[in-house]
């Protein structure tokens, strides 16, 4: 069995960190087995090379090995390519077609992206895992496959688990054997290996001297998070290579080819998805406000109403100084901006302080122009709301360019409330 170091060379894989290793060592060790393997990792840390080390230590290494890349073929057609079709089972299927798990017989397939595989896929994954059987798309006879699986993900599977998008029993059936490989920001003394490794691939690749990094442009490279890992860091290499006439770098030119090496490295607090009554913006906190005071409005105009029509005009008075108090925000407010509310809506005035003043009831007939008057606010209220609401919506229409889903977000709205708005007014 070769070592670390001779994998390494072999594959030609840069590093010393701790961690690395253990991902090579554990890949050795479960290469001559038939173990199910699930390789971990953030987008660009290299997970590929890990599924090659394993066939190329088993015994079907002289069989086929092949890559699929789950994200990459649509939903529709994934069943076909991983298991084939019959001659007629859809359109378009002029010809009966072998899938990889056919083909790859007796080798390794590479599931990449394996968390982005549709629900209806992973059950026919998870019976191959299971006895090596599948069905071709479009056949009811079934088929032998003795292919060994590794798969390899840059999602949180527990995360997609509980929120449906993957099958448990699949998980475990995949990951018999875990192999994470650790983002690059977390084995640092392997960055500028890593940098010069490519900086001399890229100067011989375009003839051209190979770059050199001053010694505070090293420590910046260093400091940096690497969202993207090898793929960035080797992106980056091969820019600089290209494009800087000197070439001995400093931090100053490296730091214009890192975008948002500024930004801060600590970490963000951030929820795990939104809430019905979060906002991100000003302008729904100030559309929350306005439902709101439409609503208390609305609550204060019933509830006149309702008393008016028991002829109590003592408790219309009690009710209504409780309700103006929450409108003016608190609950001492000066009587004279209640008196003047009132006064506005109709409303009995409320008493003074000293309670020696009381107003008098109301005659029937004048109790009754109120409850009308009431009546005719209400309505034209309602009408104006209905108008602006109108005008709301055709305002985020037009500044979203028609898109529905983006000015209902812009409203603070569901897009089925929208749809349903449209309708309504015949927008």
């Amino acid at each position: 069995m070769e070592n670390v170091q001779a994998i390494k060379q072999r594959f030609e894989l840069i590093g010393n960190d701790v961690k690395l290793n253990r991902a090579i060592e554990k890949a050795i060790q479960v290469a001559p087995t038939d173990i199910s393997v699930l390789v971990t990792g953030e987008s660009g840390v290299g997970k590929e090379a890990i599924p090659k080390i394993i066939h190329s230590l088993s015994h079907r290494k002289h069989s086929k090995y092949i890559a699929v890349n789950c994200g990459a073929i649509p939903e529709g057609t994934i069943d076909s390519e991983l298991f084939g079709h019959e001659k007629g089972a859809f359109t378009g299927a002029t010809q009966t077609r072998s899938g990889y798990f056919e083909v790859a017989d007796g080798g390794t397939i590479f599931l990449d992206e394996v968390g982005e595989l549709p629900l209806t896929t992973q059950v026919r994954l998870l019976r191959v895992l299971e006895n090596g059987e599948f069905l071709k798309v479009g056949s009811s006879n079934v088929q032998k496959t003795n292919v060994r699986i590794v798969a390899a993900t840059n999602i949180n599977m527990f995360e997609a688990i509980k929120k449906g998008k993957f099958r448990e029993d699949l998980y475990y059936r995949l990951s018999t054997v875990e192999i994470n490989i650790p983002p690059l920001r977390e084995r640092q003394g392997d960055i500028h290996l890593l940098f010069r490794k490519f900086a001399s691939d890229f100067g011989q690749k375009y003839k051209m001297p190979t770059i050199r990094l001053e010694d505070d442009a090293v420590q910046l490279l260093l400091n940096y998070r690497w969202p993207g890992n090898i793929r960035q860091l080797r992106n980056i290499a091969e820019q600089i290579s290209v494009l800087e006439e000197k070439r001995i770098v400093s931090a100053a030119t490296l730091s214009s080819y890192l975008p948002n090496y500024n930004a801060s490295t600590l970490p963000a607090v951030v929820g795990p998805e939104k809430k019905e009554g979060d906002f991100s913006n000003e302008r729904e906190i100030l559309y929350k406000v306005l439902f709101d005071m439409k609503s208390d409005l609305n609550d204060l105009k019933k509830l006149t109403l309702e008393l008016l029509k028991n002829n109590d005009s003592q408790k219309v008075q009690e009710e209504n100084e409780g309700l103006i108090r929450k409108i003016y925000g608190g609950e001492q407010s000066d009587l004279s901006e209640e008196s003047h509310a009132a006064e506005v809506l109709h409303l009995p005035q409320p008493v003074a302080q000293n309670g020696n003043s009381v107003t008098p009831r109301p005659a029937p007939a004048q109790q009754e122009d109120r409850y009308s008057f009431a009546e005719e606010i209400e309505e034209e209220e309602t009408l104006s709301l209905q108008e602006k609401e109108i005008e709301l919506i055709k305002k985020s229409l037009e500044r979203n360019n028609g898109k529905r889903k983006a000015a209902a977000a812009e409203l603070g709205i569901s897009e089925r409330t929208l749809y349903r708005k449209i309708k309504q007014y015949d927008l």
